[in-house]
Parts: C-alpha cells; sequence; structure tokens
C-alpha cells in the first residue's frame, strides 16, 4: 500500500518517526509529501528530521492508498493551506484509510470531515471537535469505519497497531470500480 505522509514543521517528533517506521517494516511505501518537495523538517523536540519526498502540487490523491496525520504543530500550519485540506477531503470522502494523532484531526477538522464521525484526539483538540459536531471518545485509540485517531505519544503502539490493521483489511478487498 501507498501512503501520503502529510508534514509540515514542527511535527511530533514521536507521532511521526514511530509509526512511519512500522508501516515501512510491513511493507507500505510512505510518502512523505510538504508543501514544497525537498524540503527539510524537523521536529519539535530535535529528536526527528526528514526531507519531504513530493510536494503538494506533484501528487494526485489517487496515488495513494491511505493517509497519515502526525501531530505537533504540522497539522496547524498544514491546514492554512487549502490544497492539503483538499488532498486531506479527498482521502476521506474515497472512503480510503486515514490516520491521524494528537493534533492531526484538526486536519479533518479544517477539511470538514468530522461531523458524525467518532474520534479522539490531543485534549485541547477534543473540545473543538466535539463543539463543531463530532463524537469525541477519549481513548488510546478510535477507530470509525476508514479512520483511525489517537490523543498522544503514549498511544503509539496502539495507533500503530489498529492503522496496520486497518490497512491489512484494505488490502484484502477489492478496489471499487
Amino acid at each position: 500500500m501507498k501512503i501520503a505522509c502529510l508534514l509540515g514543521p514542527d511535527f511530533e517528533d514521536s507521532e511521526f518517526q514511530k509509526p512511519y517506521d512500522e508501516f515501512k517494516s510491513a511493507g507500505h511505501e510512505v510518502v512523505v509529501i510538504g508543501l514544497e518537495a525537498g524540503q527539510e523538517l524537523s521536529g519539535k523536540k530535535g529528536k526527528a528530521k526528514c526531507s519531504t519526498d513530493k510536494a503538494i502540487d506533484e501528487v494526485n490523491p489517487d496515488e495513494f492508498d491511505a493517509v497519515f496525520i502526525p501531530g505537533g504543530h504540522s497539522p496547524d500550519q498544514l491546514r492554512a493551506d487549502e490544497r492539503m485540506i483538499n488532498f486531506t477531503r479527498y482521502m476521506m470522502e474515497a472512503n480510503k484509510p486515514c490516520f491521524a494523532i494528537c493534533h492531526g484531526p484538526q486536519l479533518l477538522l479544517s477539511a470538514d470531515c468530522h461531523k458524525n464521525r467518532t474520534m479522539t484526539a490531543w485534549k485541547t483538540v477534543q473540545g473543538d471537535l466535539q463543539k463543531a459536531g463530532a463524537n469525541v471518545v477519549d481513548e488510546s485509540v478510535c477507530v470509525d469505519g476508514n479512520l483511525v485517531t489517537s490523543r498522544m505519544p503514549d498511544d503509539i503502539p496502539d495507533f500503530i497497531a489498529k492503522s496496520l490493521e486497518l490497512l491489512s483489511g484494505s488490502r484484502e478487498q477489492p478496489e471499487a470500480a
């Protein structure tokens, strides 16, 4: 499976690095997409660094099987860009697996893909989601159809397990015509 990772500056180091590594170890291709290609990005704690593989203008959501949105300050910065919002909305409307942790659901909120969905997020984002019409739970991981969400770095093992489970289920289903 080909996973689009939407990433901007000051992402939460472990929320990017650990799932990224696990997705790749499980045999998935992960493409880091930013506002520009080759951009050097650092985590907010300075422990993780990466450079973007592609710019948002160089990709088409049809090329991807899933989308991964790490937390930290990255989602808040990305949601200021209509192209990132449109990419996220397309993936959700196409019912492709979407994995968002911590502040990641902020991008779902901006893409208007939260209403009547059950999800979790960082505690301050939970309130925003609830006021905007999402069904919010305070659990380590929440799965609602194609959507997997988690709250914080402590939830990463559960987040990865449920994300990989959803990817494996997606692989077994025939593609829609």
